[in-house]
């Protein structure tokens, strides 16, 4: 059974033996939270899709945003656990620990997203799909079967934890150095690419397994078969807090976009609350003149009470949490009334808004770009003699190791370079490689 003692290090991966003893205004998980912020890859993500084509006129949400909005809703669930933990353990001895629970949650949300690649969740699709179905199938039988499975299975939750972990060429051991605690906190699905799920998810690569099962080791994470680990207790309200914004938030984008009306987002959030509370909410929004705020205000108190039963479902499962059993989303936990309105929610999302033409429109465009990219830059790095190939390997950021002596490693490094390019950029370099934008002309 694992333990809060050892669950909540603030031990840095690749700085196992630095020792400072200097006392410091920020604790060590409030500096992966700062250290990410100035981060590069997270700079990235406000020029990348969460659901909806980057804004023109009207402004909807980004990787970048989503990621803050889930951060800010994390940090305050884990501190409504905290306190509830503290209810109901007042003698353990590892209460003060609970102090830093928020600042690693939040940390985490604020990395969730960062290994995911251009153009929203087809983009995981379509590099997968390269290996899958396109000229990729020629590397396979020369990769072990777990390499192979890497590939075919694409996950951004893999390549979060790789971007976080791995010591790219020219960069520090531990990668971004982060504490063991936020890293684990990320990984919803800790297990290797051989067991990958139906839906093709796993939580590291076979370059990274090692890194992970350090880390497991170190916070008592317990391995239940070859390559299947339990997880961290606090990636559930990683999990929780993008599941509630990943939901609610599109539902207020899609009203801004006009397609959904706000009568039909305003029922839909309505359905949260019992007869008492809507009449109180519908009285609010008569003091309110503008639709945007109306259905901003309903969005609020949506969030806030499924912040607090996804709290109350997280401590009332904590020992069977603990003890590694997989008890599900916490969404899937709450009280019935929030648990079916969601549910409603997100049936709603996919009817209407996920298979609305201006989301189809985006993964069709970008299926088109990153196909013709991993292409032409996978051709190029696993022959590097050609002419074409050697312009092409110049393109290719230094810290991507296009020359190593494994072809895996060669093939991690297009992996690397094409799923942290923004939409823009991925567009502007089809462009340029199709001759049909030059810089002088």
């Amino acid at each position: 059974m694992m333990d809060w003692n050892s669950l909540i290090c603030d031990q840095r991966l690749g700085m196992e033996d630095f020792s400072d003893q200097r006392h410091h205004v920020r604790s060590d998980f409030q500096r992966d939270y700062d250290r990410l912020i100035f981060s590069s890859p997270f700079r990235r993500l406000q020029n990348k899709t969460q659901v909806f084509p980057l804004p023109g006129s009207i402004f909807v949400h980004n990787r970048l945003t989503h990621s803050l909005e889930v951060s800010t809703v994390g940090r305050s669930m884990a501190r409504e656990v905290a306190i509830r933990l503290r209810e109901k353990h007042p003698e353990a001895e590892w209460l003060p620990k609970l102090d830093d629970i928020g600042d690693i949650v939040a940390a985490a949300c604020l990395c969730h997203d960062l290994g995911n690649p251009p153009f929203g969740h087809s983009g995981e699709k379509t590099i997968a799909a390269y290996f899958g179905e396109g000229p990729g199938q020629e590397i396979l039988p020369l990769l072990s079967e777990q390499q192979q499975q890497d590939l075919l299975n694409f996950e951004g939750n893999a390549n979060s934890f790789r971007l976080l972990a791995h010591q790219f060429s020219g960069r520090r051991k531990g990668g971004m150095a982060m504490t063991y605690s936020t890293l684990a906190s990320i990984v919803k699905y800790p297990y290797s690419s051989l067991h990958a799920s139906k839906k093709g998810k796993f939580g590291f690569f076979s370059s990274e397994e090692e890194i992970w099962r350090k880390v497991a080791e170190r916070l008592g994470i317990p391995e239940v078969e070859p390559g299947r680990f339990v997880r961290h207790p606090l990636v559930y309200i990683t999990e929780a807090a993008d599941d509630i914004c990943y939901q609610i938030m599109d539902l207020e984008d899609s009203h801004k976009l006009k397609i959904l009306s706000e009568q039909e987002v305003s029922d839909l959030f309505l359905e949260f609350f019992d007869e008492s509370t809507r009449e109180k909410r519908r009285k609010v929004l008569q003091t309110l003149d503008d639709p945007n705020e109306r259905v901003s205000y309903l969005r609020s108190s949506v969030i806030g009470s499924m912040v607090e039963s996804c709290a109350e479902a997280f401590v009332a499962n904590e020992e069977r949490i603990l003890k590694g059993e997989n008890v599900g989303p916490l969404v899937e936990l709450m009280d019935t009334r929030l648990r079916d309105a969601y549910r409603n929610c997100s049936r709603t999302a996919w009817n209407k808004i996920y298979l609305a033409p201006e989301v189809v429109d985006i993964e069709l465009g970008g299926n088109q770009i990153l196909s013709y990219l991993m292409k032409v830059l996978m051709d190029a790095v696993l022959h590097p003699e050609k002419n074409y190939s050697g312009l092409l390997l110049n393109i290719f950021p230094k810290q991507y190791d296009t020359r190593a002596e494994s072809l895996y490693e060669r093939v991690q490094s297009v992996l690397d370079h094409v799923s942290g390019m923004t939409d823009v950029y991925a567009l502007d370099l089809f462009r340029k490689l199709n001759g049909h934008s030059l810089p002088a002309v």
